[in-house]
C-alpha cells in the first residue's frame, strides 16, 4: 500500500514567522526517503478548535497524520488532548514517563523545582505507542483509530529530529513489509530544468525504482529510491538506473549519499594528504565558514583572509597595488593573485581567491552586479573561472563558493576545471 501523510504544525509562532517551520521540512525529506507520499503541510495556532477542524480536515485525505508542537506543559499546549477526542480516546497517566520527566528536572536542571504543571507531558492516548524523548521532557506517541495512523511529535526542531528518527521511522517501517530503500545523487554544475530535460525518459519510464529531482540552492538532487522484498534485492533495482544517471549525467555528479560539496572537497583533501587556504573578498568568510562547519576540517583547512578591502588585498596578500588600479579588484588577474599570496603566505597546497561584485550596488556597464572571478592556485598553476551569477546577493555568493569547491574537487579529481 501506498501511503500518504499530512503534516500538521501547531503554534501561534509558526503562523506570525516568529520561527521557521523546519520540522515539517525535515519530516518531509524522511517520509519522502520512506516511499510515503507528503500531500499536504498545515500550520494551526494554538487553538483547540481550529486544531480540531484541521484535523478532522486531514482524516479526509491522509492515511498518516503527524503533529509537530503543542505537546509541552503550559495550558496553550492542547495538542494531545484535541487529538484524543478527534479519535475518541481517552488520556492515560504514565507513571514511568512522570518519573521520567522528574528524573529529567533533576539532573539536568540542577535540582530545580518541577512545576506540577510538568506532569500534564505524562497523559497519553490510551493504547499508543510511546516515543521517549531522551532530548527534553515532552514525550510524542502514536496510534492507529478510524484508520489513520496518528504520530505527535514535540516541536523544538532538535527534539523534533532526534525523535523522527529514533522513533517515527522504525513505526513507519513497520506498517510495510517491504524494503524501502534511497540514494541521493549530488550534483553541480548543472541546472535542475537541464538536468530534468536530460533525465526525463529516463524518469517517466520508471516505476520502481522512482527517480525525482529536488533543487537547491546552487545545485541539484536527485533521489533514486526503490522498495523491494528485501535490501539486496532493492539495492539491485536501483544499480542500472544509478548507471544510467552517470553515464547521463557525467562529472557534474559530486558524489552519491554525501554530506554536501564541502564536506566531499575535505574528504578529498584529506585523502591526497594536501592543504588549503581561502581568500575572500566579495563572499567575505563564507568558504572558509562552509569548510570549517565541518568537524575535522582542520586536518586539511589552514586558515583564510577576508580580503575585502583592498588595502587587506595589498598589505596580508602581497597584491600589487598597481594590478589593482589598472585591472580592477574585480579581475582575472587580481583574482589569481589573491589565490597565490594566500597560498604562499600560509604555506599550502591550493589557494583560493574570490573577488566580485555581490551587489545591489557597485556594478558597471562592464562590469555588471554578479561578475565575480574564482581561481584557485596549486602546484602546477592557476585557474580561474569568469562568472556572472545574475543579481541576487545572496545566491551570488553561495554560487562564487560552490564553484570554488567545485575547481578544487576536479583538480583532484583529474577532471577538466
Amino acid at each position: 500500500m501506498a501511503y500518504c501523510a499530512e503534516i500538521i504544525g501547531v503554534g501561534t509562532e509558526l503562523l506570525l514567522g516568529n520561527i521557521v517551520n523546519t520540522d515539517a521540512r525535515d519530516i518531509s525529506e524522511g517520509l519522502s526517503a520512506l516511499g510515503i507520499n507528503v500531500y499536504y503541510h498545515t500550520v494551526v495556532g494554538d487553538n483547540p478548535d481550529r486544531l480540531r477542524q484541521a484535523v478532522e480536515i486531514a482524516k479526509g485525505r491522509a492515511d498518516i497524520i503527524i503533529t509537530t508542537g503543542g505537546l509541552g506543559p503550559t495550558y496553550d499546549d492542547m495538542t494531545k488532548e484535541t487529538l484524543a477526542r478527534c479519535f475518541g480516546k481517552t488520556l492515560v497517566y504514565h507513571a514511568d514517563i512522570g518519573d521520567g520527566i522528574r528524573a529529567f528536572f533533576a539532573k539536568r536542571l540542577s535540582g530545580q523545582k518541577m512545576p506540577e504543571n510538568n506532569l500534564r507531558q505524562a497523559y497519553l492516548p490510551e493504547g499508543c505507542t510511546v516515543f521517549e524523548n531522551a532530548w527534553g521532557t515532552a514525550p510524542g506517541c502514536a496510534f492507529f483509530a478510524q484508520g489513520k495512523h496518528v504520530l505527535m511529535l514535540p516541536g523544538p526542531p532538535r527534539e523534533c529530529r532526534a525523535m523522527f528518527q529514533n522513533c517515527a521511522v522504525p513505526y513507519l517501517k513497520a506498517l510495510s513489509d517491504a524494503e524501502i530503500l534511497s540514494h541521493n545523487i549530488h550534483i553541480f554544475g548543472m541546472g535542475e530544468s537541464s538536468v530534468e530535460e536530460q533525465l526525463q525518459d529516463l524518469m517517466e519510464g520508471l516505476t520502481n525504482p522512482t527517480l525525482a529531482p529536488y533543487a537547491k540552492t546552487g545545485e541539484v538532487m536527485l533521489r533514486l529510491t526503490a522498495k523491494a522484498e528485501s535490501e539486496a534485492v532493492a539495492e539491485a533495482l536501483m544499480a542500472p538506473v544509478l548507471a544510467q544517471v552517470r553515464e547521463i549525467l557525467g562529472d557534474v555528479i559530486y558524489g552519491v549519499d554525501v554530506d554536501s560539496l564541502e564536506t566531499t572537497v575535505l574528504r578529498l583533501l584529506a585523502d591526497a594528504n594536501q592543504t588549503i587556504a581561502v581568500a575572500e573578498s566579495c563572499t567575505g568568510g563564507l568558504l572558509a565558514k562552509r569548510l570549517t562547519d565541518i568537524p575535522g576540517a582542520s586536518k586539511s583547512f589552514i586558515g583564510g583572509v577576508s580580503a575585502y578591502a583592498n588595502t587587506v588585498k595589498t598589505n596580508l596578500l602581497g597584491v600589487d597595488g598597481i594590478l589593482i588600479e589598472e585591472q580592477g579588484a574585480v579581475s582575472d588577474p587580481v583574482a589569481r593573485a589573491m589565490a597565490q599570496g594566500v597560498k604562499c603566505r600560509l604555506g599550502t597546497d591550493f589557494g583560493i581567491g574570490i573577488t566580485g561584485i555581490a551587489g545591489p550596488d557597485g556594478g558597471s556597464e562592464e562590469k555588471p552586479v554578479g561578475t565575480v572571478f574564482v581561481a584557485m592556485a596549486t602546484e602546477t598553476g592557476t585557474f580561474v573561472r569568469a562568472l556572472h551569477l545574475g543579481n541576487d546577493r545572496t545566491r551570488i555568493r553561495v554560487m562564487a563558493v560552490h564553484h570554488a569547491l567545485d575547481m578544487v574537487r576536479r583538480y583532484l579529481t583529474e577532471l577538466p576545471i
